[in-house]
């Protein structure tokens, strides 16, 4: 069981989603970085779907009412456990009592606290996320507030941690060759382009050209961009369509958003361009206010990046799992 202290707004359960019901008008929802839940659950020994805390509002604290193995990932901050400042993407465990706490990072959005037995809490249509704008999952369809408890599920791994820890290599530093870092603050996004690029005069490219900045009106539906508005070249009425995450829409106008964790299911605006799924992840944990531009990409390099990112996960899982079974043996 562990108990929140502090939190702030829209602090939420969230795991890899709810994938399937979006015909039916229900978003995915799932954390904004499933990369950072899927590396914490792997180092705690969960199934990398099992539910998370996704902090995006700090400070952040949480009680610890019994030993429990956990891992802070996503953010670059440093949590604090009882006084003691310990690494990020490491798991360690807590003894009863203890308090972990998670300060404003420096750069980016959110941190993931994934718990040793994963968060035992109901599954709403095959998830544990919480949809806020549904006001289901996660814990009772709502953000954390001081003084929720909630319980945790077994963990088998409690005993098999090194006494330092067990760390893995944040993608931004494994993966730098395929993820660029920033140039100048702003940070490169691939896409494709979607089903109405063609209606934007040359080739879409003020909107390929331009650094946009994230408007304060974006959250996790939606990202609302500023910058010089796009248009599409003639006036057109479009029925409304399925949309995804990732999916980037011109409303009348012009300035685009970009469809995020908690997406709409439909809608009618124009889609100039789609981010690529593994560049999803450093969306999510770019601040209101920042700048970004957009790189226009190919499935060929989308397939690269996807496969470079499964190795990555890949050889985290046997790494850790071949540490813990040598510490089994040895116990």
């Amino acid at each position: 069981m562990i108990e929140i202290v502090e939190s702030g707004p829209f602090n939420t359960v969230q795991d890899l989603g709810r994938p399937g019901y979006r015909d039916i008008g229900v978003t995915a929802s799932g954390a904004m970085d499933p990369l950072a839940v899927r590396i914490g659950n792997i180092l705690v020994g969960n199934d990398e779907n099992a539910a998370a805390i996704e902090v995006q509002t700090f400070p952040f604290r949480l009680r610890f009412e019994q030993r429990t193995v956990f891992a802070v990932t996503g953010a670059d901050g440093n949590p604090d456990l009882g006084g003691s400042e310990l690494l990020p993407w490491c798991a360690y465990a807590a003894e009863a009592e203890q308090v972990l706490e998670l300060k404003q990072p420096p750069r980016l959005a959110r941190a993931y606290i994934a718990l040793g037995g994963g968060l035992d809490i109901p599954v709403v249509m095959g998830s544990r996320s919480t949809s806020l704008r549904g006001g289901f999952g996660g814990n009772a369809g709502r953000p954390l507030v001081k003084g929720d408890r909630i319980a945790l599920g077994e963990d088998a791994e409690i005993t098999m941690l090194p006494a330092a820890g067990l760390a893995a290599v944040e993608p931004a530093v494994a993966l730098r060759d395929i993820f660029p870092a920033p140039a100048d603050g702003v940070l490169p996004i691939r896409a494709l382009p979607a089903g109405e690029h063609d209606l934007f005069a040359g080739d879409g490219e003020p909107f390929w050209r331009q650094t946009w900045r994230i408007s304060s009106r974006s959250d996790r539906t939606g990202y609302r961009l500023s910058g010089e508005p796009i248009r599409p070249t003639a006036s057109i009425e479009m029925r409304s369509h399925g949309v995804v995450p990732g999916v980037i829409q011109v409303p009348p106008g012009g300035e685009p958003i970009v469809q995020m964790s908690d997406a709409n299911t439909a809608g009618g605006y124009p889609k100039i361009a789609g981010v690529i799924e593994c560049d999803l992840w450093r969306l999510g944990q770019a601040r209101i206010g920042a700048r970004l531009k957009f790189v226009r990409s190919t499935h060929a390099e989308a397939r690269r990046v996807e496969q470079a990112v499964a190795r990555y996960v890949d050889d985290i899982r046997q790494t850790s799992g071949m540490i813990k079974r040598a510490l089994k043996a040895m116990a």
